[in-house]
């Protein structure tokens, strides 16, 4: 059986994939879990994120550069003893280069196995969100959507009729949703830009940040990862 593994993606770039990705990186790392982060693409701002979230060194799995053989060999050396693999995606679910898909996140999930989980950004969404969704789910019946995380909802009503939606029309889980906090936006500047003194005072603030997210976010993803633990199932799977 492979190791549990998890693709985050969005439908569109700048819907919170990277804060969330390193918010579950951290929260599952103090459970006591191994979490091995990977970034699709040739990020380099991204992995240094997760890779302080994860305490583990974050690889890039790039469709464009490598090979198909090459990136499963690469997921695989690195993912070893660890008790899950999380791939953060760029852009949206079936963005990229080509036009037949075959460099997109989608693809990667596909060869890799890995299940996804949309974070969506929902503002002033509400029924509209239903036919994206399913939408997402007709596109590529190959690609397994494991569950949602709804981002920069308008509060506890606007998340509830969300949460309604999905029910009542996808059989997908909802498994988070977060409120809109511009205090857990993560900083973007490229950090191989800036002067030795900068790199250190960003990095304690960067460290600072990942404890925010870590203390903040209370996910289901997590709480069924801990239950699972307690009950004895070895492993969970993604």
């Amino acid at each position: 059986m492979s190791a549990p593994r998890l693709l985050v993606s969005a439908a569109h770039k700048s819907s919170g994939k990277t804060t969330f990705s390193v918010g579950l990186c951290a929260a599952l790392r103090e459970t006591g879990l191994s979490v091995q982060p990977f970034k699709k693409g040739p990020d380099y701002i991204d992995p240094m994120w997760l890779a302080v979230a994860a305490g583990r060194a974050a690889y890039n799995l790039d469709p464009f550069l490598s090979s198909r053989d090459e990136i499963v060999a690469d997921f695989g050396r690195a993912a070893t003893g660890a008790d899950l693999s999380l791939i953060e995606g760029n852009k949206g679910l079936y963005d990229g280069l080509a036009l037949d898909g075959s460099n997109s996140n989608a693809a990667l999930a596909t060869l890799l196995g890995a299940p996804v989980l949309l974070v969506i950004d929902a503002r002033g969404m509400t029924r509209g969100i239903a036919p994206l969704l399913l939408g997402y789910q007709a596109f590529d019946r190959d690609i397994r959507i494991g569950g949602v995380v709804l981002n920069q909802v308008g509060g506890s009503r606007h998340e509830a009729k969300l949460r309604a939606v999905i029910e009542h029309y996808t059989d997908i889980p909802v498994l988070g949703a977060m409120a809109h906090d511009p205090s857990l936006r993560l900083d973007e500047r490229h950090l191989g830009l800036v002067t030795s003194l900068e790199v250190d005072t960003q990095r304690s603030g960067l460290r600072r940040s990942v404890g925010v997210l870590s203390n903040r976010w209370t996910w289901r993803v997590c709480s069924r990862w801990r239950a699972a633990r307690r009950h004895g199932r070895g492993r969970p799977q993604a």
